[in-house]
């Protein structure tokens, strides 16, 4: 699996995590397992619904959720990482 990140991925990530942050450490090693194994179960990846139809998500920690869509069959753009309530609003 290949993993691209869309602009907006990276803006968001240096404004809701700083670079020495746990979950940007615990990002990287779930990216890892993704671009690895994306069916991890450990990763937790599901296919969203409603408003967020055709984008995935997957467990970052528990409460942090990493928001994708498959550019192709083995590229994944992510484009939104944060808290649940911050990628769902809710």
């Amino acid at each position: 699996m290949k993993v691209i990140f869309d602009t907006k991925f990276r803006k968001i990530i240096k404004k809701r995590f700083p670079k020495s942050s746990m979950v940007r450490y615990q990002f990287t090693n779930r990216l890892k397992m993704f671009i690895d194994d994306p069916k991890n179960d450990v990763l937790k990846c599901h296919k969203l619904t409603g408003k967020m139809a055709g984008l995935n998500a997957m467990s970052v920690n528990g409460d942090v959720r990493a928001i994708y869509y498959m550019k192709c069959e083995d590229v994944a753009c992510f484009i939104d990482i944060g808290t649940h309530s911050q990628v769902y609003g809710k």
